[in-house]
């Protein structure tokens, strides 16, 4: 006899979204392994394959398909002469600073000098990383076996790439927990092609799954708990504080602030936690990074970069340039936050606000992509939108490697400036795309997927059903939420 538990969790089941039933890309993708989802769900004969463990084998298989990726530099590339691997398109910082910041020598990160015969830069004195970053590595070159150079910087590689393979993990299983409805959402993160063609570049993915942890713990109406995660992933990476930006202006327009308020306070405790002692103790080496990050010039994948090198002009006021474009983008989303007739969700503002930052930015890292890969499946969970942005990106990774691989090889075969450039458009044109698509579910929440089932804002825990309290322009939009169609307490 069938328990009423058991009933109860049934029921919760048959409410999860499923991708095939919606979305028509994903249900003709789905031919390859059998077709649409049924009613219910076997996988291998067996109810202990949820959508959780799918998704953590099939992110696991993704990542160590780009770690084969990178097999021809593990085994000779990133060691000789010349520009295979760029040509190879396998290129990592991460066994180049192996030797280049120091773990080589065992010199402790922010602490000690860099010598310039070691870094190979006047300009580096001390690792130009954040404090949370650097403990990352640091750690990883604890575990990593001191042999020959070639040999303990490929060792060195493979100690990081596993620790972010669990990074990897931790973003899918986050992603797919912060809207309970729609758990295979967390399927685009753990198929996306970027992330495995970008996950070992650098040290990236783990900022990227705090910042998921973060707003998985605010989908759970724990503010101060996600502040903690948002704080600790800014120590890691500075783009996750923006994140508190777009909590502010949505808190604003509910009258949540005092959940927000909860939110900041522990992030900022996090941040200091973390990086205080190191601002005691090392504050030459803890401010290299900040220094770094004002004084770095134009570089690779902006704007700025096709700008200055079409008009054959120096750009000497960048940061001013960058600057304030991206301060008149937040302004912007601000604007269309307490503007529109319906409050947008957090996943459409945290995206928006991110999206700003790439685009302003004066350089791009091809690795820079997985900042927007969970906040872009969360604000547009569409299979068409998020593979057309995605098919720019990886157009822009192979063109970063051939564009170096013009300019390093003595042969120069690679792409020009000028094929640079277009590559470094379509990047900026297919985040333009789905940002586009975002505003516009804005505008129009009839188009806006999440919420065509009556859901209001299910990763938006304290904002999810709120009603507004600060409106600029047209009048507050009801909010519409599935439990207000139960309890029968419709808002009038």
């Amino acid at each position: 006899m069938t328990s009423v538990r058991d009933r109860e969790d049934d029921d919760r089941r048959e409410l999860r979204v499923r991708p095939t039933d919606e979305d028509p890309v994903a249900a003709s993708g789905s031919e390859f392994i059998g077709g649409p989802a049924g009613r219910r769900i076997l996988i291998g004969g067996s109810r202990w394959w949820n959508p959780l463990r799918v998704m953590a084998l099939v992110v696991i298989g993704m990542f160590a398909l780009g770690m084969a990726q990178k097999a021809s530099c593990y085994t000779q590339d990133w060691f000789l002469p010349g520009d295979l691997q760029y040509a190879h398109a396998c290129y990592s910082d991460i066994p180049h600073l192996y030797d280049q910041r120091g773990f080589g020598s065992d010199l402790v990160p922010y602490f000690d000098r860099i010598p310039d015969s070691v870094s190979g830069s006047g300009s580096v004195h001390y690792l130009e990383y954040p404090v949370l970053t650097g403990l990352f590595m640091e750690v990883a070159s604890w575990v990593t076996p001191h042999d020959t150079a070639t040999k303990s910087a490929q060792a060195y590689w493979i100690a990081n790439s596993a620790m972010l393979m669990v990074c990897a993990v931790v973003l899918v299983v986050c992603v797919a927990r912060t809207n309970k409805r729609r758990p295979w959402d967390g399927l685009f993160v753990a198929l996306s092609p970027a992330l495995a063609l970008t996950a070992t570049i650098n040290w990236d993915l783990f900022a990227v799954a705090l910042t998921a942890a973060g707003m998985m713990l605010w989908s759970r109406g724990r503010p101060a708990a996600a502040g903690v995660l948002i704080g600790l992933a800014t120590a890691a990476k500075l783009y996750p504080v923006l994140l508190l930006g777009a909590l502010l202006v949505l808190c604003l327009r509910a009258g949540r602030l005092r959940s927000f308020g909860a939110a900041l306070g522990s992030a900022a405790a996090a941040w200091l936690i973390v990086n205080l002692p190191v601002i005691l103790l090392a504050q030459h080496g803890w401010a290299e990074f900040y220094t770094f990050s004002r004084t770095r010039p134009t570089d690779y994948g902006s704007l700025w970069l096709i700008i200055s090198e079409r008009a054959r002009i120096p750009l000497s006021n960048v940061n001013a340039y960058a600057t304030a474009m991206m301060l008149v983008l937040c302004a912007g989303v601000a604007a269309l936050a307490l503007f529109a007739r319906r409050r947008p969700r957090i996943g459409q503002i945290a995206f928006l606000v991110v999206a700003a930052l790439i685009l302003s930015n004066k350089v791009y890292s091809p690795q820079y992509v997985l900042w927007l890969l969970p906040l872009a499946v969360l604000a547009r969970p569409r299979w068409r939108d998020l593979l057309i942005w995605q098919a720019t990106e990886v157009l822009y990774f192979l063109g970063i490697w051939m564009r170096l691989a013009y300019v390093t090889g003595t042969k120069h075969h690679g792409l020009t400036s000028d094929a640079y450039h277009l590559a470094i458009a379509a990047h900026l044109l297919g985040v333009l795309y789905l940002c586009a698509m975002v505003v516009r579910d804005i505008l129009l929440p009839q188009h806006d997927v999440v919420r065509q089932d009556g859901a209001d804002d299910p990763a938006g825990g304290v904002l999810d059903g709120a009603q507004d309290v600060f409106v600029l322009g047209a009048a507050p939009h009801e909010p519409k939420h599935a439990a207000h169609a139960v309890s029968g307490q419709h808002l009038t």
